[in-house]
C-alpha cells in the first residue's frame, strides 16, 4: 500500500500553504468593523425604509434615546429637582440636538379670554398643597398627562434627540455620564434604538472576546477525552482554526460589515470544521488497532481511500445546505452564507489533504484498547445498546419517532414570528424592563407617523388629521395620537368658553387656524411644531404612539391606519422604524421558507446522485423533515419566537445533519456486499462509522453550547435549537434510519451488487 502519490510528491507543500493562507487572511481582520444596525439587515430600496428617509429629510432624523425614571411619587421635590438638572444638563450635550420631558412640554390654558403657553412645570413643589396644585394641572395637560408622566405618577418620560454626527457609544456615554453626575434615589431606565444598537455592539464583542476561546478550549477537551492522543486533537485543532481564520476574514476581505449573525459564523466553524478531521482520526485508530503490523504510510493511505469521497460528499451537503443562507433576503444572512460556503470548502480541502500530509510525517500511536480490549467507552456503549434495540425493535422504533413528531408538529400552530427587538436581551435588562413600563403606562413603544401634504391650515386637512385621531384612539392597542390638528383644539379650549361653538372644535375656516398658530407664537417658542409640520406648512405628520405584542395585534393596528391612509388624498404615506422591524419579521419568515426548500430540494438531489437513487434521496431526507418540524413545533410549544437568529437553524441545521445519515448510509452499503444480513450490517456500522458520527455529533453540539454564556437571549435560543435539532438528526441516524433499513431493505444499498470503495 502506498500514499496517494500526489500527497506524497506534494506533502510539505500541502502542509506549508494551508498555513501562509491562514496567516495572511489575519491581515483584512484588522479592518473588520461591528454593524451594530438591525435597520441595515435589510436593502435600502423596501418601501418602508425609503418612507423613513423622506419623513427624516422633511422633519430631521429622529432616532431618539428615551429615559424612564421611577419614583415614589414623580411630583416630589427631590425626584423633580433630579429631574431638571437631567434635563436642562442633558440640553447643553453637544451630542444631544433636542430634549422633550416634562420640563419641555407646554401648558395651554386660557385666563380672562387670553391664552398663556407655559411649561408643564413652572416651579419645583416645596410643600404638598404646591405638589397637588401642579397635579392638577398636569391632569388637565393633555401634552403632559400619560405622555410624559404616568397616570399613577410613579414614572416620567425623557425623549432625548441625538445630534447627527455622533456614534451611538459617544451620544449614551454623555448620557450616562450626566445621570451620574446627578445622583438620587429614583431609578432610571434606558431605552430607543441607538441603546439597542450600543447594547447589541457591546454584547457582541464580549461574546467574540469569550465565547470563541472557550468554545475551542471546550472542543480541545472533547477530542482529548474522545481519543486520548495529542494527534486526535491536534489534527482536527488545526483545521478548525485555519478554516475559522478564513471566515472572520473574508468578512471584511469582501467588504462586509460584522454583524449580529456574524457572531455565529466563529462558532459555527469550531463546530463544523473539526467533522471531516474527526472522521479521518477515528479511522486511523481503527485501522491500527486492527492492523498492528501497518506503517503509518499504510494507515493514512487506506484511511484516505476509504474516507475521501464520502468526506467530499458530507462536505458538499454541508455546503449546500449552508448556502440555503444566501436566499435570505437579510444582508448579514447572505453574506454568513458565502463566507461560511467558503470557509467549509476550504476545511473540506485541507482535511483531506494537510491532515493526511501531517499524519503521514507522524510516529504511529498506540493502539486503542477499545479495539483491542473488552473496554467501552460510553459512546461505545451507547452504540452497542443502540444497534441491540433497533435490529431487535424497528417497527417500535419508527411508531415512537412518528409519535413525537405528530406530537410536536402540533406546536407550529402556536408559532410567532418576532416584532419586538428588545426580546433579544434578557428579561432583566433595562431595554426590556423599560418596554414593559412603556407599554403599561405610556401606550407603548412603538411609533408610525402619518405624512400629509397640501396647505396644512387648511380647514380639510386639519379636520382629516383631526377625524384620523379620533378614530385611531378607539384601537386599545394606541396609547397616544398627535398632530398639529391636536394643539389647535387645545389652543380652542383655552380661547373659548364651553358654551362657544368652538370650543374643542378645529375652526372652519382657515384664517382662524392661522390666527391660533399667531396666538400661540406669541406666548409661546414656533419651534414647539417642528417635530409637526415644515416651516411652510405644507407638510405635517400624524404621530401615533402603541403597543404590539405579536403580529397579529401588529397587523391590526397597521391596518386600520393604513384604511385610513387609503381614505384622504392628503395622507400620503406611513412611516416608522416599527414597520421596518415588522418588514424584517416578515423577511425572516420568507427567507426561512425559500432556504428551508432550497436546502432540502438541493440535498435530496444530491443524496439521489450519490447513490443514484431516488429512494435514497427521499430516505436521506426522512431525519431532515423530521427535525425541522419538530423544531418548529418544539418553539411553538415553548413560545419561542421566530427571530432573526433562529431564522438560521434550517441551513446550519440541513447542512450540519445531513452528513450523519450519508456516513451511516455508505458504510451500511458496504457491509451489506460484504454478504451480512441487515441485523449484523447495522451493528457492525453502528459501532465503527457510528463511533465517528457519535464524536463528531458531540463535538459539534459542544461547539455550539458556548453559545449558552452570550449575553444575548437570541444566541442562547438559537443555541438550545440547533443543539435539539442535531441531537435528533444523530438520533434519526443511530436509529430511525436503521430501523426503517430493516424494514423497507432499499434496493440501492444493493444496487448491482457493487459496493463503493470506502
Amino acid at each position: 500500500m502506498q500514499t496517494s502519490s500526489f500527497i506524497k510528491r506534494y506533502r510539505w507543500w500541502l502542509i506549508i500553504v494551508p498555513i501562509v493562507i491562514t496567516l495572511l487572511m489575519v491581515i483584512p481582520l484588522t479592518k473588520a468593523k461591528i454593524n451594530p444596525d438591525l435597520m441595515e439587515y435589510l436593502p435600502n430600496d423596501i418601501e418602508s425604509k425609503l418612507n423613513i428617509d423622506r419623513l427624516d429629510s422633511i422633519f430631521g432624523k429622529y432616532e431618539p434615546v428615551i429615559l424612564i425614571v421611577e419614583s415614589d411619587d414623580i411630583l416630589s421635590e427631590e425626584t423633580l429637582t433630579r429631574l431638571s438638572d437631567i434635563n436642562y444638563a442633558l440640553k447643553e450635550l453637544p451630542e444631544v440636538n433636542d430634549v422633550l420631558s416634562i420640563f419641555e412640554t407646554k401648558y395651554i390654558r386660557g385666563e380672562e379670554g387670553t391664552m398663556l403657553v407655559d411649561p408643564a412645570i413652572r416651579y419645583i413643589p416645596s410643600n404638598e398643597e404646591e405638589s397637588e396644585i401642579i397635579r392638577n394641572e398636569i391632569i388637565n395637560n393633555s401634552l403632559a398627562y400619560k405622555l410624559f408622566v404616568s397616570e399613577n405618577f410613579r414614572y416620567s418620560f425623557i425623549i432625548i434627540n441625538p445630534s447627527e454626527g455622533f456614534a451611538d457609544e459617544e451620544i449614551l456615554n454623555s448620557i450616562n455620564k450626566t445621570i451620574s453626575e446627578n445622583p438620587g434615589n429614583e431609578t432610571i431606565y434606558l431605552n430607543g434604538l441607538p441603546y439597542l444598537r450600543h447594547e447589541i455592539q457591546r454584547k457582541g464583542i464580549r461574546d467574540f472576546a469569550i465565547l470563541l476561546p472557550l468554545g475551542l478550549f471546550i472542543m480541545l477537551l472533547f477530542l482529548y477525552f474522545s481519543f486520548k492522543e495529542r494527534r486526535g486533537v491536534l489534527l482536527p485543532f488545526s483545521v478548525v482554526i485555519m478554516s475559522t481564520v478564513i471566515a472572520v476574514g473574508m468578512m471584511p476581505l469582501f467588504g462586509y460589515e460584522l454583524s449580529l449573525i456574524s457572531i455565529l459564523v466563529p462558532i459555527m466553524m469550531i463546530a463544523i470544521a473539526n467533522n471531516y478531521g474527526i472522521h479521518i482520526v477515528a479511522r486511523y485508530q481503527e485501522l491500527n488497532s486492527l492492523n498492528p503490523t501497518w506503517s503509518m504510510e499504510q494507515i493514512t493511505d487506506e484511511s484516505v481511500n476509504r474516507l475521501t469521497k464520502p468526506i467530499i460528499l458530507t462536505g458538499l451537503t454541508t455546503i449546500v445546505g449552508v448556502m440555503g443562507l444566501i436566499v435570505q433576503i437579510m444582508l448579514p444572512a447572505k453574506q454568513m452564507g458565502v463566507v461560511s460556503s467558503i470557509a467549509i470548502a476550504f476545511a473540506l480541502i485541507i482535511s483531506i489533504l494537510f491532515i493526511p500530509s501531517v499524519m503521514v510525517s507522524m510516529r504511529k500511536g498506540k493502539p486503542q484498547k477499545l479495539f483491542t480490549e473488552d473496554k467501552h467507552s460510553w459512546i461505545d456503549s451507547f452504540l452497542n445498546w443502540a444497534g441491540i434495540t433497533t435490529t431487535m425493535f424497528p417497527r417500535q422504533i419508527v411508531y415512537v419517532f412518528a409519535s413525537f413528531l405528530i406530537v410536536a408538529a402540533v406546536g407550529i400552530s402556536e408559532l410567532q414570528v418576532s416584532i419586538n427587538m428588545e426580546r433579544m436581551m434578557p428579561s432583566s435588562h433595562s431595554l426590556r424592563v423599560s418596554t414593559d413600563i412603556a407599554n403599561e403606562h405610556f401606550g407603548g413603544t412603538k411609533n408610525i407617523s402619518i405624512l400629509f401634504e397640501g396647505d396644512i391650515l387648511d380647514p380639510q386637512i386639519m379636520q382629516t388629521m383631526d377625524r384620523f385621531e379620533t378614530e385611531l384612539k378607539k384601537n386599545p392597542n394606541i396609547g397616544n395620537v398627535n398632530s398639529l390638528a391636536s394643539v389647535i383644539r387645545i389652543i380652542s379650549r383655552s380661547l373659548n368658553d364651553k358654551t362657544d361653538e368652538l370650543y374643542d372644535k378645529i375652526p372652519a375656516d382657515r384664517q382662524t387656524i392661522a390666527q391660533y398658530i399667531e396666538f400661540y407664537n406669541m406666548s409661546g417658542d414656533p419651534e414647539d411644531f417642528e417635530k409637526l409640520v415644515d416651516f411652510d406648512y405644507t407638510k405635517a405628520g400624524l404621530n401615533i404612539q402603541f403597543m404590539a405584542k405579536d403580529m397579529k395585534s401588529f397587523r391590526e393596528t397597521e391596518t386600520q391606519i393604513q384604511k385610513l391612509v387609503d381614505s384622504s388624498p392628503y395622507a400620503k404615506l406611513k412611516a416608522g422604524q416599527c414597520l421596518v422591524e415588522k418588514e424584517m419579521a416578515q423577511s425572516i419568515a420568507r427567507g426561512q421558507i425559500y432556504s428551508l426548500i432550497f436546502a432540502l430540494l438541493a440535498i435530496i438531489v444530491l443524496l439521489s446522485l450519490i447513490f443514484r437513487s431516488m429512494v435514497a434521496g427521499l430516505l436521506g431526507s426522512i431525519p431532515l423533515m423530521l427535525t425541522l418540524i419538530c423544531n418548529f413545533g418544539l418553539m411553538g410549544w415553548f413560545g419561542l419566537e421566530l427571530d432573526i437568529g433562529n431564522s438560521l437553524l434550517s441551513s446550519i441545521a440541513i447542512g450540519i445533519g445531513i452528513d450523519y445519515t450519508i456516513h451511516l448510509f455508505w458504510r451500511l452499503k458496504h457491509e451489506l456486499n460484504t454478504g451480512k444480513d441487515y441485523n449484523e450490517a447495522i451493528m457492525t456500522t453502528l459501532k465503527t462509522t457510528g463511533r465517528g458520527i457519535s464524536i463528531n455529533a458531540f463535538s459539534v453540539i459542544l461547539g455550539f453550547s458556548v453559545l449558552f454564556l452570550s449575553g444575548l437571549v437570541i444566541l442562547k435560543t438559537f443555541a438550545f435549537l440547533i443543539i435539539f435539532s442535531l441531537l435528533l438528526c444523530l438520533l434519526c441516524s443511530l436509529f430511525l434510519i436503521p430501523a426503517i433499513c430493516i424494514i423497507a431493505k432499499p434496493k440501492f444499498m444493493l444496487k448491482n451488487g457493487k459496493t463503493p470503495v470506502i
